[in-house]
């Protein structure tokens, strides 16, 4: 299936570990503006048709909040969202995130968007998936210059839950966070585990065998181009034109 495009193989990662059944349930699903690779596996969990509820952040109609993240916030601080999707200018081996910038604080080198709400969707989400499309060693690094979200936190501190795992564009990774540390879960088609050290600023486990992260099923993409598609060509239409080759009607 050489015609699938990376973002519908990333898409279908991430569906795969919504479901995962070592997870907790994902029943409520929070996805923040600007991303359109985990609004499609959120989509495309929810057109398999798997009973969860989403609420999209950055939606331009039929968003259930009405004033923005606040709501959010709410719900998340009682327990009410299951999962979220977090990235990062820089993310550590400890699953430490950098919004900030590089350089000492507050980022004097290159400035990053912010922080925002991170910390507090971090520790009170009942798991969060990391995601960041690039792979490289200025974004994957030993150490992050500013952490703007913890990855874990010292005993004693309260954090309903930790990250389940991180998606790249290379491949997926685990995480751990009895041991503050990643191991290699499966590689994109093409990749090997000397390439993906090289690329990684951080040390991670890896087992004896390393799956090939698998293809989207022909239901998976079939489900991507089109329902899918029909559901985030109004809130992500340069993303449909670009992956699904599809545009919005004037």
């Amino acid at each position: 299936m050489s015609d699938i495009r990376l973002e519908e193989r990333l898409a279908a990662a991430l569906a795969r570990l919504i479901l995962a059944p070592d997870a907790p349930p994902a029943r409520h699903i929070a996805v923040g503006a600007a991303s359109p690779i985990p609004a499609a596996a959120c989509w495309l969990v929810h057109k398999q048709g798997h009973p969860v509820r989403l609420s999209l952040l950055h939606k331009r109609s039929g968003n259930p909040f009405t004033e923005g993240t606040r709501e959010l916030f709410d719900l998340t601080g009682q327990g009410r969202i299951d999962l979220f999707f977090l990235g990062g200018g820089q993310i550590d081996g400890q699953a430490n995130l950098n919004l900030v910038g590089t350089g000492e604080w507050p980022g004097r080198g290159v400035r990053f968007p912010g922080s925002f709400g991170s910390a507090f969707m971090y520790a009170m989400a009942h798991r969060t998936i990391l995601f960041r499309e690039e792979h490289s060693p200025r974004v994957l690094v030993e150490r992050v210059d500013n952490i703007s979200a913890a990855g874990v936190n010292e005993p004693g501190v309260f954090r309903r839950g930790h990250a389940q795992a991180l998606v790249t564009g290379r491949c997926v990774f685990r995480f751990h966070p009895d041991r503050a540390r990643f191991s290699l879960q499966s590689l994109h088609p093409g990749e090997t585990v000397e390439g993906i050290r090289a690329a990684t600023g951080f040390d991670f486990d890896v087992p004896e065998t390393v799956p090939q992260t698998p293809d989207p099923t022909p239901a998976e993409l079939a489900l991507l181009r089109g329902p899918v598609c029909d559901e985030m060509l109004e809130t992500y239409p340069e993303f449909c034109a670009r992956v699904f080759d599809r545009k919005a009607a004037a």
